[in-house]
């Protein structure tokens, strides 16, 4: 007997077709849809008819129709952290980052307060005397003075505000590499739908390869720019002074051009140092490897996520600027005003008070920024390790399980590690 018995198959001899067969009534509900018709979800097609031809089929085993595609059987993408582990839109990237903040705010927001409190109390303490040099400089300017004494006034400024300036160099470079290592740590456990605490950040975050990564690229970035600044200075050296600034301009462009693209290539570095385990030059690889094909959309995304970083920070910090300039601070580095039509100069000398309104500002436009930066660079990698590696099975299996130790963690990210067992 046909399998499409009591269908109306004009093999099988239960009924003409159209009809039901022997000893059955047909359904209840009026006359059936024309023929050709799909019948009502939930409901087999009429007597007589044929079913359509992809009625009741199920894709091949081991394959599923595809995260995303809201149809019939087809379920959307796992999200345990908030975030769908499939290939992300930009979309998914901006708002997965909010999301990832918002389920485990102690390790995302509480971490950058407290980091970027510690920097700020350091980095105010340095703006103070950096701003008291500029506003020695502006005072002596102010009084017109010959060459030999604005030289020598431009040697005293240099003596009092480098040393000041290179501490907060250093001071940039340590405390944003603890937040940036401890935050990528969170939020690759956030992806899994687990919160994690600060100490168990500081755990992951690998601070001192973070440090290795930011001053390879700096220097990276640095080194392309020496060519065209020694050419620059021997054109003007040799009394060819338009050749000179024609050359820099030129080469200034290319150059710049140059160094955005290789920045855009080594942005994922960070997180293959914190969640894979990495090295500082394999991290470098690694980045370079995953964003190859890919340089315009990494470069639109990261783009598009400084804007919005940037109007936040702005939104925020905005209203402390405003009473820090007229408290004195100067925003931090002094506020010098001289008139050009006499030889006295105005000058505002900072304050305490106007140096830590700046910094208060500071502090708030930080905490509520940096953890959305490296909530975009951490998504970012994982959709690019999702769209060249299939991560998202690996990081839906390991989301099932809590409490993954330090090893275990990294071992899920690691490129070419078997797909994650749940104990």
């Amino acid at each position: 007997m046909s399998d499409n018995a009591g269908w109306g198959d004009p093999s099988d001899p239960g009924g003409p077709p159209g009809q039901p067969p022997p000893g059955r009534e047909p359904p209840p509900g009026g006359q059936p849809p024309p023929y050709g018709q799909a019948p009502p979800y939930g409901q087999p097609p009429p007597y007589g008819q044929a079913p359509p031809p992809w009625y009741g089929q199920r894709p091949p085993y081991g394959q599923h129709p595809g995260y995303g595609q809201y149809g019939y059987g087809q379920p959307a993408a796992p999200a345990p952290g908030g975030v769908p582990l499939r290939p992300l839109a930009v979309g998914d990237i901006l708002s997965g980052a909010f999301t990832l903040i918002r389920r485990n705010p102690a390790a995302t927001l509480g971490l950058a307060a407290i980091v970027q409190t510690i920097y700020g109390i350091c980095g105010a303490f340095l703006a103070w005397h950096e701003a008291d040099a500029a506003y020695q400089l502006g005072v002596d300017f102010g009084r017109t003075p010959t060459g030999d004494q604005a030289i020598r006034a431009l040697g005293q400024f240099l003596a009092s505000f480098a040393p000041y300036a290179l501490l907060q160099v250093v001071l940039v470079f340590l405390f944003q590499a603890v937040l940036t290592g401890m935050l990528t740590g969170a939020l690759g456990h956030g992806l899994l739908g687990h919160k994690i605490t600060i100490t168990e950040a500081w755990r992951l975050a690998r601070v001192p390869s973070v440090l290795g990564v930011t001053l390879l690229v700096s220097l990276i970035l640095i080194g392309i720019f020496v060519p065209i600044t020694v050419i620059v200075i021997g054109l003007a050296a040799a009394h060819a002074g338009g050749a000179a600034i024609g050359f820099g301009i030129i080469g200034g462009i290319a150059t710049f051009v140059v160094a955005v693209w290789i920045l855009i290539r080594l942005t994922l570095a960070v997180p293959a140092v914190v969640l894979e385990g990495t090295g500082p030059v394999e991290a470098l690889r690694r980045s370079w490897q995953l964003v190859q094909g890919s340089w315009w959309r990494v470069f639109g995304i990261t783009l598009l996520a400084g804007i919005v970083v940037a109007f936040i920070g702005f939104i925020l910090q905005f209203p402390f600027n405003i009473v820090s300039s007229l408290a004195g601070g100067g925003g931090g580095g002094g506020f010098t005003m001289i008139n050009a039509g006499s030889s006295a100069a105005a000058t505002a000398a900072p304050t305490v008070l106007g140096v830590a309104v700046a910094a208060v500002g500071g502090i708030i436009s930080a905490t509520c920024t940096r953890p959305i930066t490296a909530g975009v660079t951490v998504l970012l990698y994982t959709d690019m390790r999702i769209r060249r590696e299939g991560l998202d099975i690996a990081l839906n299996q390991a989301a099932q399980t809590q409490g993954l130790t330090g090893d275990e963690f990294r071992n899920l990210w690691r490129p070419g590690q078997p797909p994650w067992r749940q104990p």
